[in-house]
């Protein structure tokens, strides 16, 4: 690795905060300080007053000798418990606070989205905290004058912007924070669990924002997120009490992370809080009064098969209910639109539209697309997303239809629906995608990407193993036949 790669160096950083013992010594040190410098340098006078002003104070170390470096186009992962050093570290690489001990070098210009609302001025509108951000960055006027507009859009908090950010919501404080270090050509971006208040829609934005970002620059990204960490980061760091505990893939760091809590290795938490913790679960549920009657069998190579523990799951407090929003029209799409979607929904399977479902129910997605001029072999997709952006499953129409030289004259409308059994989905919100195209799997034409189509709610207090959870046929127990 040549030295012209390395885009942040970190070498023995350690950040010390004095901790003072009571009011009246951190009031007297400062006078300690004066009096010990009216007396010769090493004279007995000024050696016991710096002794007893040494002692009016406890040194506590944030961070202690972290050291590493991170390469152009790498994501890089920190993680560790509340009080590790994180957001510490981070703010030495911003530059907005001074280390104790060691350097930080890093090559090319920094952006950072850090504490919600840091860096703007409460009292100035959305408008000029834009262009004052921009210029701490180190961004021209006339720059900004050019991307003010594309800011805007992608912030898209309406006539807010011209409004004092003081008047602002959580949520509109990331939205403007985050437009402008995304257009602010960073070569380094600083992500502090900031996006966790972001609406959903927003939040996938930032994310393919984010997949594309870290092809050119270094993205440093702190979450108490796992699977984000895994999904996201090329390499973890994982920090306690200040002391770099693990370096290396984020699949070995978090599994040593979570082996940590999981273990009782966390001895303020029980067993069952920790890994709540480490697996993101903890949302409020539906009370059961409120869900429709679930659906209690499936169907496996035509037979149809009946799992008895949903008569107990779906009337308990380990039910998922996943609750299911309109379709968006006029959310972000991209493609030829040749062809469009114009509807995308869940259904039962008798096309119903749903507004509630279960986790564990046969269900369809269906896509309607139209065409705005005829075409040839249209090919009709949906894909289900994680908060943070990964696709779970998905799949399209090619396999079903391929060979039949299908056209889609202008104006008709075409339908397709995937039934499936809706796994178990842990909690917080998800999104479908629709698609269609024109061609074959491996050489085709986009007409029309809807990456947030519908969204959807999952509410449960059951621990989900994995990403999402399978329903099971039937799990059983007993003495080894």
């Amino acid at each position: 690795m040549s030295d012209k790669d390395v885009v942040v160096s970190v070498r023995n950083l350690s950040k010390a905060y004095r901790v003072w013992r009571s009011p009246l010594d951190r009031l007297k040190s400062p006078f300690l300080g004066a009096v010990g410098r009216r007396f010769p340098r090493n004279s007995y006078f000024s050696r016991e007053l710096q002794r007893r002003a040494s002692r009016a104070y406890d040194d506590f170390y944030a961070l202690q000798q972290v050291s590493f470096d991170i390469e152009r186009g790498t994501s890089f992962g920190i993680l560790g418990r509340n009080g590790s050093g994180k957001s510490t570290l981070l703010q030495i690489i911003a530059g907005t606070l001074t280390p104790s001990g060691g350097e930080v070098v890093t090559n090319g210009r920094v952006a950072a989205l850090l504490e919600l609302g840091s860096g703007f001025n409460p009292e100035f509108s959305g408008r000029e905290n834009v262009y004052m951000n921009a210029s701490i960055l180190g961004i021209s006027k006339k720059t900004i004058d050019e991307r003010f507009d594309e800011i805007a859009s992608f912030a898209d908090i309406g006539d807010f912007m011209e409004q004092p950010v003081k008047t602002y919501s959580s949520g509109m404080y990331v939205r403007l924070a985050f437009s402008v270090i995304v257009h602010v050509d960073a070569d380094v971006l600083i992500i502090d669990e900031a996006l966790a208040v972001g609406d959903v829609f927003f939040v996938q934005k930032c994310m393919r924002f984010l997949k594309k970002f870290r092809e050119r620059g270094v993205l440093l990204f702190v979450s108490h997120d796992l699977p984000s960490i895994n999904r996201l980061c090329d390499q973890a760091l994982w920090l306690d009490k200040g002391v770099v505990r693990q370096r290396g893939i984020p699949k070995d760091v978090t599994e040593s992370y979570f082996s940590e809590y999981y273990s009782g290795g966390d001895s303020e938490k029980s067993d069952s809080e920790a890994l709540k913790e480490a697996i993101g679960s903890g949302e409020e549920e539906k009370p059961v009064s409120q869900r429709k009657a679930p659906t209690e069998s499936m169907q496996i190579l035509g037979e149809e098969i009946h799992d008895q523990r949903l008569q107990y799951l779906n009337f308990s407090d380990h039910r998922n209910d996943i609750e299911v929003f309109a379709f968006r029209p006029d959310g972000d799409s991209f493609g030829a639109k040749r062809v469009e979607v114009v509807d995308a929904r869940l259904t039962d399977i008798e096309g119903r539209r749903l507004g509630w479902i279960v986790g564990g129910e046969k269900v369809e997605a269906r896509v309607v697309v139209e065409a705005n001029e005829t075409v040839q072999d249209p090919i009709i997709g949906f894909g289900l997303k994680d908060p943070s952006g990964q696709v779970l499953f998905g799949d399209n129409t090619f396999l079903t239809t391929k060979g039949q030289k299908s056209v889609l004259r202008k104006g008709q409308r075409l339908e397709a629906a995937f039934r499936f059994q809706m796994p178990i989905l842990r909690p917080g919100e998800y999104v479908m995608n629709a698609t269609v195209a024109t061609g074959s799997q491996t050489d085709h034409e986009m007409q029309h990407w809807m990456h947030d189509a519908c969204v959807l709610r999952s509410y449960t207090k059951s621990d989900t193993t994995g990403m999402i959870g399978i329903p099971m046929i039937s799990i059983e127990i007993g003495p080894l036949r």
